[in-house]
């Protein structure tokens, strides 16, 4: 996913730097992408092992899973990242990645609670369906409950 992402980000970041001509703004485009995407991938695939790393041992850690666990490995994995910058860089990377996660992890519970309530209450029937055939519904007469 890095290595993707970031591919398409350097394509265009180097397309958009390179001198004028269709040639150049290709060649500079390829460039940027053989150059920077692999980094971009690696540094993506470190943040993810570790903080997936740091969520597998909250949970074990804590005997739960929930979204606090996720908010708190963003903000570890940050603060992992940046500790050789310092610890006030690493305060700030941590509050970063706890702040992200907590915006991922709110939107995805208001995405389940807005689909759940989508399917808690079934539209009515729009027409009665004791006057329809019995043998439609295996018993005579109309539905009686």
């Amino acid at each position: 996913m890095g290595t993707i992402g970031g591919g398409v980000f350097q394509a265009v970041k180097g397309f958009r730097n390179a001198p004028a001509g269709v040639a150049h703004r290709l060649k500079g485009s390829a460039n940027a992408v053989r150059i920077r995407a692999p980094q971009i991938g690696g540094s993506f695939a470190v943040w993810g092992g570790l903080f997936s790393t740091i969520d597998c041992g909250l949970v074990r850690l804590r005997g739960k899973e929930d979204p606090w666990n996720s908010i708190t490995s963003g903000a570890m994995t940050g603060a992992i990242l940046a500790a050789r910058s310092g610890p006030l860089t690493m305060m700030g990377s941590a509050m970063m990645g706890g702040i992200l996660l907590a915006l991922i992890e709110g939107f995805g519970i208001l995405l389940t609670r807005y689909t759940a309530q989508q399917f808690q209450n079934p539209p009515p029937f729009t027409e009665d369906p004791s006057h329809l055939p019995s043998k439609e519904y295996g018993q005579q007469g109309p539905i009686t409950r």
